[in-house]
């Protein structure tokens, strides 16, 4: 069988890069659910794990097409762990390759913690959802880190009229935070820990439970306590410009969940 026929780089024509005449600008054109192992930075240092990763860039009226295996290649050849300053450089990196005067990536992955149990100390991991995203356009760029955070939360109604116990849930909180500068992810899912009746831990011990049980009961909280509480926090700090935060809890006497959101984006000065 003979060998595939070598072709010189150029000797192709390039469609992609051909005029189109319907004067229509696409605001995001590349791709999405790309899987790829990535390094992220941790407190302690990189972590590996695997990420969806979406890439896309705005495309001027006049081009038929952008270049999709350039978003790969952008991709795989980024070799730093991923941080807020990794994450922009690679965004950067990107904007250069395509040519492109905007554009938006999101790398959503899981993002693992080493946690201690409150009593007995036996250490575990505990795993949560994080999504990194940036933006630029007009020459205006915005870099946001997102968490999912789960947490326990127990009902402060319900803990008052019952003369015994009370019901207590799961709740996942979410905050997607503007960043103005670098932030540990350790850092935006501590916010959210705080403000809860308990945090979680992936392994814990007899005594471990009794603790986490007896912490939820003299802490209870409402959906909205939980948000108002995180907003709180996110406010007071500097690293983050503007903020959106929402808990759902998983209400375990009901066939629903109770749901809260804050938005926060300061005023625009006049």
């Amino acid at each position: 069988m003979n060998a595939p026929e070598k072709i010189q780089p150029g000797a192709l024509p390039d469609v992609q890069s051909s005029r189109d005449t319907r004067r229509l600008a696409i605001q995001q054109v590349g791709i999405r659910d790309f899987k790829h192992p990535v390094m992220v930075q941790t407190a302690s240092g990189p972590q590996p794990s695997v990420a969806t990763i979406e890439m896309t860039v705005a495309l001027p009226a006049e081009e038929k097409g952008t270049h999709m295996s350039r978003f790969i290649e952008v991709f795989q050849n980024h070799d730093e762990a991923i941080d807020f300053e990794s994450f922009n450089r690679l965004m950067d990196k990107m904007l250069a390759r395509l040519d492109a005067r905007g554009g938006a990536m999101q790398v959503a992955l899981p993002f693992f913690v080493r946690k201690t149990a409150p009593i007995s100390e036996v250490s575990s991991l505990m795993d949560y959802q994080i999504t990194w995203s940036t933006s630029v356009e007009a020459g205006h760029r915005v870099t946001c880190l997102t968490v999912v955070v789960p947490v326990t939360s127990l009902c402060p109604c319900s803990k008052n009229i019952s003369d015994y116990g009370a019901h207590n849930q799961r709740s996942h909180v979410t905050i997607q935070a503007e960043l103005a500068c670098g932030m540990s992810v350790e850092s935006l899912i501590g916010v959210a820990e705080k403000a809860a009746s308990c945090e979680l831990w992936g392994l814990l011990k007899r005594p471990d439970e009794k603790y986490v049980t007896e912490r939820a009961y003299d802490n209870p909280k409402f959906v909205e306590d939980l948000v108002r509480d995180v907003a709180m926090s996110l406010q007071a700090d500097t690293r983050i410009s503007a903020f959106t935060v929402e808990s759902e809890n998983f209400e375990s006497i009901h066939n629903h969940s109770a749901y809260a959101r804050i938005e926060h984006r300061p005023a625009a000065k006049a």
